[in-house]
C-alpha cells in the first residue's frame, strides 16, 4: 500500500524551484545596552559591518544605573571600556537617538528604515540579519507608599545612593527590603529573577559600609540560583535577617510624616512584628521596554507579559520564528549581566550561519498562489503563523518563498483553493488516497 501511494504521488511531482539570492553581509543590532554592544562587537570581530541602533542619546542601557555586581566587579568601568571598544571599531556604525520606522525583506536581504534625531533624517539600511536587544526596565511601584515618602526607594535607587552618597546610607540604623514588589501576582505572574541577587548584593554593600546597620529582607522565596547561593550564605553569616511572608499577608507600610513603620507576620514567632527602619527598599519587578510597535513592524511574537518569544525554548533559544531575526538580553526576559552577554554571543553565532554565505538558496517545499482563483479574502494573511502572505498591487495574495516555512496552514484554510503546497498538491493527495483503496490484480 505504501509503495503504491508513493508511486502515485511521485508521478505527479513537479520540480521544486530553488532561487539563488545574494546575502547582504552586514548586521543590524537594535538596542545599545550591554547585550546590543556585545553583539555588535562580536559581529565586528568576525569581520562583518554592523549598524547599532540606540533610541536614547547615549549607549549603555540599564548599565548606566548600575555600579557594582554581586561579585564586586566595577560595572561603570566595564561599561566605559565596552563603549570605548564599540565606538572605536571602524566596522560598527553607532546611531543614537534612532528609531526603526519601517522594515521589509527576508533572511539575507533585509531593509530597515531608520529615523535619526535630532535632525530627524531618514536612512535606509540594508542588512542580512537583525538582532533585537531592546532590554527591560525597572517597574515603578504603586504600592508601599512609594513616591510618597523619600525614605522609600527601589533597589536601583538604593544602589545609586550607595555609590554616590555612601556616608548617608552608612548612617542608617535599620533598613528593610521587601521582595517581589509588582511581580509574581495576577498582573505579572512571572519571577523577575534578578531581584533576590540584587537585594543580597545591596545588603552586603550596606554591611560593608556599616557592619552595625540592621538589614532585614522580607521575601516570598529566595532565588539566588547557581553560584549566587554562596553570597546568600555570606549575607546570613553577616547577620542579615531573612523573613518569609505569604502573598496573602503582605507587609503593611505606614508613615506619619516622621516615623516609618513596617509590620508583618513572623512565621517563627507566630505573631505580628513591627519595625521602624530608616529606609525601606522595594525590589520592584522587571518589565519589558515598549516594544509593541517594533514587534508589529517586524511581525515578531511576544509572551503575554510583553517579552519577545523565541522560536523554541530548547532547539532555537535565540531565534525568532522568522529566519534571520534573533533575540538576546532582557527583552527576552529578566536576566543578569553575565546571562545577557552569553545570549548575545549565542545570537551572533546563529547570525553568522547566514552572514558567512555569499548567497543562499530559497524555495523548495513552499506554498504557491494561483492568482486567478484568489479572492483577496485575507484568510491566508490571518492564519499564517509567520505573517508571510500579503495582498499585492494586483489584489492577489502573494507569498515570499524566502519566508515561507511550508507549514500548509494557508493551504488548508483557503476557501477558494487558490493556494497549493509543492509536493503536497490536492491532486497528489487524491492520487495517494485512490492508490490506497485500489484493487490489485493477483
Amino acid at each position: 500500500d505504501l509503495v503504491r501511494m508513493a508511486v502515485a504521488n511521485a508521478r505527479l511531482n513537479r520540480p521544486l524551484g530553488e532561487l539563488a539570492v545574494s546575502v547582504v553581509q552586514k548586521g543590524l543590532v537594535i538596542g545599545g545596552g550591554v547585550t546590543g554592544m556585545t553583539a555588535a562587537l562580536k559581529l565586528a570581530e568576525q569581520g562583518y559591518e554592523v549598524f547599532l541602533l540606540e533610541k536614547e542619546a547615549q549607549l549603555g542601557g540599564n548599565l548606566k544605573n548600575l555600579y557594582y555586581t554581586l561579585e564586586g566587579e566595577d560595572v561603570q568601568a566595564f561599561l566605559k571600556d565596552l563603549i570605548g571598544k564599540v565606538t572605536s571599531d571602524p566596522r560598527i556604525h553607532v546611531l543614537t537617538n534612532s528609531l526603526v520606522v519601517d522594515f521589509s525583506g527576508s533572511k539575507g536581504n533585509f531593509t530597515a528604515g531608520v529615523m535619526v534625531a535630532p535632525t530627524m533624517y531618514y536612512r535606509r539600511i540594508e542588512h542580512g540579519i537583525a538582532i533585537l536587544a531592546t532590554g527591560a526596565m525597572e517597574w515603578k511601584p504603586t504600592e508601599y507608599l512609594y513616591g510618597q515618602d523619600p525614605r522609600i526607594l527601589t533597589q536601583l535607587d538604593l544602589e545609586e545612593r550607595i555609590a554616590k552618597q555612601p556616608a548617608e546610607v552608612s548612617r542608617a540604623n535599620q533598613i528593610v527590603m521587601i521582595q517581589c514588589v509588582g511581580s509574581r501576582n495576577e498582573e505579572r505572574p512571572y519571577c523577575s529573577r534578578t531581584c533576590c541577587a540584587t537585594a543580597v548584593k545591596n545588603a552586603l554593600k550596606i554591611k560593608e559600609l556599616n557592619p552595625q546597620t540592621k538589614v532585614t529582607i522580607l521575601y516570598r522565596d529566595m532565588r539566588t540560583y547557581g553560584l549566587m547561593e554562596f553570597y546568600y550564605a555570606k549575607a546570613r553569616n553577616q547577620g542579615i535577617l531573612f523573613v518569609k511572608y505569604e502573598p496573602e499577608e503582605k507587609p503593611e507600610v505606614k508613615s506619619d510624616g516622621q516615623a516609618l513603620s513596617i509590620s508583618f507576620n513572623d512565621r517563627i514567632l507566630k505573631e505580628k512584628v513591627e519595625l521602624k527602619p530608616d529606609l525601606l527598599i522595594l525590589s520592584a519587578a522587571t518589565i519589558p521596554r515598549e516594544n509593541e510597535e517594533l514587534a508589529t513592524m517586524l511581525k515578531l511574537p511576544r509572551t503575554a507579559d510583553g517579552f519577545f518569544l523565541e522560536a523554541h525554548m530548547k532547539l532555537r533559544p535565540v531565534d525568532f520564528a522568522s529566519d534571520g531575526l534573533y533575540l538576546a538580553g532582557a527583552g527576552h526576559g529578566p536576566k543578569l549581566i553575565s546571562e545577557s552577554i552569553s545570549q548575545a554571543s549565542a545570537a551572533v553565532a546563529r547570525a553568522c550561519t547566514i552572514l558567512s554565505k555569499e548567497r543562499m538558496f530559497v524555495g523548495g517545499i513552499v506554498a504557491v498562489v494561483e492568482g486567478e482563483r484568489c479572492a483577496a479574502c485575507l484568510t491566508c494573511v490571518r492564519v499564517c503563523p509567520y505573517s508571510v502572505p500579503v495582498i499585492n498591487a494586483k489584489g492577489e495574495a502573494e507569498i515570499d518563498v524566502a519566508k515561507c516555512k511550508g507549514c500548509g496552514s494557508c493551504v488548508a484554510e483557503c476557501p477558494a483553493k487558490a493556494i497549493e503546497l509543492m509536493h503536497f498538491r490536492d491532486v497528489q493527495l487524491q492520487a495517494k488516497c485512490e492508490a490506497l483503496v485500489m484493487e490489485v490484480a493477483a
